[in-house]
């Protein structure tokens, strides 16, 4: 009788199956474990739901405050300079208006309205 898994077989089958594992793990570490390894050993971040390698944005880069104010000091600066803002608006205001009133002023003195 002829059998059909005789002992070549059966070895070249799991020889065939050994393989294809070994090649699978070296490719999943290859394409899967390597990029994220190498991603992070460069000091970027790996966002895994996209598998892609992506730069930290510096917040103060964003938001154009110094490095290591809070976010209070920053809004309190900024508070102080629109406040700075507004008082130079109303005085160049108070200026205009004076001066519009001394130029009536003179108008009428020289018409004699």
């Amino acid at each position: 009788m002829n059998r059909f898994l005789t002992m070549r077989r059966l070895t070249i089958l799991f020889m065939g199956i050994f393989a294809v594992l070994v090649a699978g793990a070296f490719a999943f570490q290859r394409f899967y474990v390597a990029p994220e390894e190498k991603c992070e050993s460069q000091g970027r971040w790996w966002w895994a739901e996209e598998r892609r390698c992506v730069t930290p944005t510096y917040l103060p880069d964003i938001t154009g405050r110094p490095a290591g104010m809070t976010r209070a000091e920053a809004s309190d600066q900024k508070n102080r300079e629109l406040l700075q803002i507004e008082e130079g608006l109303a005085a160049e205001k108070a200026a205009r208006t004076a001066q519009t009133e001394r130029d009536l002023a003179d108008y009428r003195e020289k018409t004699g309205r």
